[in-house]
């Protein structure tokens, strides 16, 4: 691995990363960057991008809680959901229908982020506390899963799920972040056992990472409620449009 190489997958980490910690969905740009423009096999990207994972979690979940934007209580469910679910997603890599978990994230992002902006936000936004934890324990299998299977981190299964109930665009971030170290570690571990674990790049994107989260994370704290959640909203439609362009280009051509 050469040192422009090294640049190269770092600036990948650190542009992820900044949107990860502020917006929460940045690790959907992380394995087709590493795909399309650096050229790594996509197994070996999903791998590297979980690994790298370990290190955003950690930092994000961590500068949120020093924000006390973590709902303690509602992430219990989320993990023990999220856990063996994303060790089946890891070792589910190699027989996944991919198009169709695509067009099912891409129907899901692109809905949750049409839905956010049309939703008329009160001055006395629900706190979400009326999610049942058995709600909470679907979103974690169902994000824990989908992100290892397709190595987009978390954050953007979760948060439009969470957005789906009404939930408060600060708090679903929040617990969007401290979902993404369980599900790395699990993830991990099944890419590590089915051989496509590619440490060394994971270290160079997760270093990346760990500084644009932490940024990201300051920026999120800082801009009003209403303009994040719309940045939110915005990035969920663009995200899950492109997803489905790609998906009808493919069919079509």
């Amino acid at each position: 691995m050469t040192f422009a190489e090294m640049l190269l997958y770092g600036g990948f980490g650190l542009m992820a990363g900044g949107l990860i910690g502020c917006v929460g969905v940045g690790g959907v740009i992380l394995v087709p960057a590493l795909v399309y423009l650096a050229g790594i096999p996509i197994k070996f990207a999903i791998a590297a991008a979980m690994f790298a994972y370990l290190l955003s979690g950690a930092v994000g979940t961590f500068a949120f809680a020093r924000k006390k934007s973590i709902r303690w209580s509602m992430t219990m469910p989320l993990w023990l959901a999220a856990m063996p679910s994303a060790l089946v997603g890891a070792l589910a890599v190699n027989v996944a229908p991919g198009r169709l978990l695509e067009l099912l994230i891409g129907l899901l992002t692109a809905g949750s982020g049409i839905q956010a902006l049309r939703r008329k936000v009160p001055a006395d936004e629900p706190d979400g506390q009326n999610v049942s934890n058995g709600y909470l324990a679907m979103a974690g299998g169902v994000t824990g899963f989908l992100s290892a299977l397709t190595g987009t981190g978390g954050p953007l299964v979760l948060i439009p799920i969470l957005m789906w109930v009404h939930m408060p665009v600060l708090t679903a971030i929040g617990l969007a972040q401290a979902i993404q170290l369980p599900i790395a570690v699990l993830a991990t571990a099944g890419n590590y056992y089915a051989g496509i674990l590619h440490v060394s790049l994971g270290l160079i994107i997760g270093l990346g990472i760990v500084f644009g989260t932490w940024g990201g994370a300051w920026l999120a704290h800082v801009l009003p409620r209403e303009m994040l959640r719309r940045i939110v909203a915005v990035l969920l439609a663009l995200v899950g449009a492109s997803i489905l362009a790609k998906l009808t280009i493919g069919i079509l051509l």
